[in-house]
């Protein structure tokens, strides 16, 4: 029996969303939309709409159960959190499994969508080491220190291209901080969280503790406006980023809203040739581009033909497909369809196509297929959508200039900073563009620059790729999630200790 006939026999048709609340009549009278997969355009599932109302059941059961959450130890959390990630190795082929289903990936790319949200859990489980507060003596007789709190009530809105991974840069951390989570997955792959939230539950965390309201726009704004909801991370396009940071702000809320990207590649004259070539299509093509540290621009300084020469053939080899090393399609056909458009408008503006991904469009499979495509662009160009709009697809532009400077000042004109490679062989070179990019997340010879644990994920502030003041993983979200309070204490006086000016402690 083959992967998805095996996963149609145990998948519910319907999955809705999960907390205390929820019961037949509730889940009977929602709305539905279909799940899709990708790959092949057959319908799967169908996902149940909550409205607004599903929305404050579920933050009034958060806010039960906050105090017995939160009033346990972080030690105990951490201990639930760390039998969590055995429970997920022990079924991690029916996640892998279900990611490939629901979103398209190939099966390597499937694994390390898990592998990569495990490493957040791991990182979570390290919080008892991580999260204890400062003591010091800071007068005679009087000393200060710092406890560390749960905020409250969260919640985090994330997109459909990892359904594993990106719900679980929020998640671990903010649970083992001790507040309770409500989680809004993409409609479009509902189904790899809901195993994962059975999987929570059986490793002990208290099922009005992780809350997951399924919906659309009505449910987001809904999460943004309710004033029991005390912290809110979002992962999306820079638009709805803005709007949702703007308005969950205006609520009250702390927030992380990550946007879109449009990051760009830089080949120095002395790049291995090799090496850039294989780094820069795993880049352009892998996870069918659908990624935020996909690769969108390279630009070459000074002509680099034998690159350009050696990226095409590698990505023209590649095949349409979900077994390790092929491009798997992209999530639905309105994704599709503006992919296609992009490239049409592209070539119509004066983009030389050097390989053209358009006819995987036309796969008698069905699904959602755009192959990997790459677009020469003249300098008149530098200002095109192509260059400046995500194109969150497998689709290459390239650009050649004339210097370090001129490739330095054309990446500079991207608002979006979120990452940004150099291929070189040099050392001096690598750290001249390492502290001239503008984006926060830099590559050498990566051209997918991912801050691995315990480096935390994030885009420049002030910048299209993220709105607010923290990452969304590490020490940056574990700063988001708790509040600190300062104690200053003094239990004896001290007469013979020398006169402190900076002391107001019981003096005039």
């Amino acid at each position: 029996m083959s992967t998805k006939r095996k996963l149609e026999a145990i998948l519910p048709r319907r999955v809705g969303s999960v907390g205390p609340w929820l019961d037949k009549l509730v889940a009977a009278s929602l709305s539905t939309r279909d799940i899709v997969s990708p790959a092949t355009g057959e319908v799967i599932g169908q996902v149940e709409l909550a409205t607004a109302l599903e929305v404050h059941k579920a933050v009034e059961c958060a806010q039960q159960e906050f105090t017995r959450w939160g009033g346990q130890t972080i030690k105990r959390r951490a201990q639930i959190m760390l039998k969590f990630h055995a429970l997920v190795e022990s079924r991690k082929d029916e996640l892998i499994n279900l990611i490939m289903l629901e979103n398209g990936k190939n099966r390597v790319e499937a694994a390390g969508d898990v592998a990569k949200g495990l490493e957040t859990v791991e990182w979570a489980c390290s919080m008892p080491q991580l999260a204890y507060g400062r003591h010091l003596t800071v007068s005679s007789g009087i000393t200060c220190h710092e406890i560390r709190d749960p905020v409250g009530v969260v919640a985090s809105i994330v997109p459909f291209n990892f359904p594993f991974m990106v719900p679980f840069w929020t998640l671990p951390i903010a649970l083992v901080a001790g507040n309770c989570v409500i989680l809004k997955p993409s409609e479009k792959v509902p189904m790899t969280m809901a195993l994962a939230a059975e999987l929570l539950f059986e490793a002990g965390v208290p099922r009005g503790a992780f809350q997951m309201v399924q919906g659309e726009v009505d449910v987001v704004n809904a999460l943004c406006d309710h004033e029991g909801i005390c912290a809110l991370t979002f992962v999306g396009s820079s638009r709805v980023a803005k709007l949702v940071h703007d308005r969950a702000r205006a609520a009250g809320k702390k927030v992380i809203a990550l946007g879109g990207a449009k990051n760009y590649l830089v080949a120095a004259p002395d790049r291995d040739l090799e090496m850039a070539s294989a780094d820069i299509v795993a880049s352009f093509a892998g996870c069918a581009g659908q990624r935020c540290m996909a690769a969108s621009v390279l630009i070459t300084i000074g002509e680099q033909p034998e690159l350009i020469a050696a990226v095409v053939a590698k990505a023209a080899l590649l095949q349409a497909g979900q077994d390790g090393g092929c491009v798997g399609p992209v999530i639905d056909m309105t994704s599709r369809d503006r992919i296609l458009k992009g490239i049409c408008k592209a070539a119509a503006d004066g983009a030389e196509v050097l390989l053209d991904g358009r006819a995987w469009a036309e796969r008698k499979e069905g699904g959602w297929w755009v192959g990997p495509t790459v677009l020469r662009l003249p300098a008149s160009m530098l200002e095109h959508e192509a260059v400046h709009a995500e194109t969150f697809g497998p689709v290459l532009c390239v650009l050649v200039a004339k210097d370090a400077a001129q490739a330095l000042s054309w990446e500079a004109l991207d608002r979006h900073g979120n990452a940004a490679c150099i291929y070189t062989q040099s050392g001096a070179i690598a750290d001249y563009f390492s502290r001239r990019f503008s984006a926060a997340m830099i590559g050498v010879n990566i051209g997918v620059p991912v801050p691995r644990e315990p480096f935390s994920f994030g885009g420049l502030e002030g910048s299209r790729s993220k709105f607010g003041e923290h990452d969304i993983t590490g020490d940056g979200a574990m700063n988001f999630f708790t509040k600190v309070r300062k104690i200053t204490t003094k239990w004896t006086a001290t007469p013979d200790a020398p006169p402190d000016a900076a002391n107001f402690g019981g003096t005039m």
